[in-house]
This record gives structure tokens, sequence and C-alpha cells, in this order.
């Protein structure tokens, strides 16, 4: 599902079950080594799936240690994004040269929790996901604006080091399988200009959504 909202250059593997906790390196074991079984079977899956990925761009394995605020640390020269939920485990790379930032994110198609939409959604948005409903309600928009929060947040952080609320990203979901991402910060500058849309896509199916930021070279 994930290859589909790549663009060209964009390594991706996903996997519906877990590896085995022995793909990890030993630095990651040691990282994950006090944590329930649950978490180290995500933390090795997620890792196993980016060598993969790694492997059809011709860079070797090598460990993907936790950094700042949760992000992967990526090899130099590359970027990436990693996501897991239940029953799903992705991971997508780039070589910095081809891709400056990736996010993605998957979870589960269902609605989210009550309470989390009036945490996560800003005033417009609740208004357009209303709009959304009346037109197709078998989507879980609630759901997949959280997902696209998070989406934006990871392709966020690798270019400004910096947090991101949920306030501070204006998500616009269109039926037609992409979402625009209005910064309500000032944005990263990219390439000698400032960028404060985000543009991205998004999917489902297996009992799933799926959202993704991919941003080009050029």
């Amino acid at each position: 599902m994930i290859e589909k909202l790549m663009p060209a250059g964009v390594a991706s593997k996903e996997m519906f079950s877990d590896a085995a906790e022995s793909t990890m390196f030993p630095e990651e074991a040691a990282h994950v080594a006090k944590a329930v079984d649950k978490r180290k079977r995500e933390y090795a899956t997620v890792r196993h799936c980016a060598r993969q990925a790694f492997a059809e761009l011709g860079v070797p394995p090598v460990p993907l240690l936790t950094g700042e605020r949760g992000a992967p640390q990526w090899p130099s020269g590359i970027v990436g994004s990693m996501t897991h939920c239940a029953g799903y485990r992705a991971a997508v790379v780039a070589r910095s040269s081809d891709i400056h930032t990736l996010g993605i994110d998957a979870e589960p198609h269902a609605p989210l929790p009550e309470g989390v939409l009036g945490v996560i959604s800003r005033d417009e948005e609740n208004g357009r996901l209303a709009k959304l409903t009346a037109a197709d309600n078998t989507v879980h928009w609630d759901r997949m604006l959280f997902c696209a929060k998070e989406t934006v947040y990871k392709a966020w952080f690798p270019l400004t080091r910096k947090w991101l609320g949920f306030e501070e990203a204006s998500i616009t979901l269109a039926d037609d399988g992409t979402f625009k991402a209005k910064l309500m910060v000032p944005g990263p500058v990219i390439a000698g200009e400032r960028v404060d849309v985000f543009n991205g896509k998004w999917i489902v199916g297996d009992g799933l959504v799926i959202t993704a930021i991919a941003i080009p070279v050029g």
C-alpha cells in the first residue's frame, strides 16, 4: 500500500506481521531491553523494513537508533520515515539528493477515540470534516485527519528540529486521495525558499488509513 503514495526515488517496505527480534542490531536491542514485548516487536520490525528498503537503494544495513524527540537517526545522505500500528509496519527511505524529507503514518481505519478530535483539530478543520462525512460516511475522516497531522510532523521535524503542535497545521483533506497542510507557523526553508504548505497523499484499505508526504528535490 505504501509504495502507491511514494514518488520515484523512494524505496519502501511494509509488513503485516512481525519480524524476529533477532533482526535488531545489538545497539537497538539495548535501547529497548526494558520495553514490553509488543514494543520490542514493533521496534524490530520497522527497522527490519527500513533495512530492506535500504537494500533497494544499495545502502548497507546499519543500526537505526532513536534520536531527538523519538526521530530515527538515519545514515548520512538518507532521509526516511517509519510507522507502525496494530497489524502493520512500514518504512520509506530515499537519498537526500532526491528527496528533501519524508513522512508517513498508518492508523486503524476506525473512528478516533472519544475526546481526541477536540484535542487535535482546529475549528476550520471540523467544518471540513463535516462536509466530507456528509458526502462519504464510509471513510473515517477524523482518523485520517489525525494520521495526516502525524505525517506533517514527521516531515517537518527533520527540516526544522522543532516541535510542531496539532494546532500549528491546518489540514484540508480531499476525496481524491490527497491533502494539503497549511503551516500556521513559519515554514522551513527548502532550497532557499520558505515552504508554508505541505502536499500529501492518503489511501484506505485492509482496515488501515495511511498518509504520506514526500518533498522531492528540484
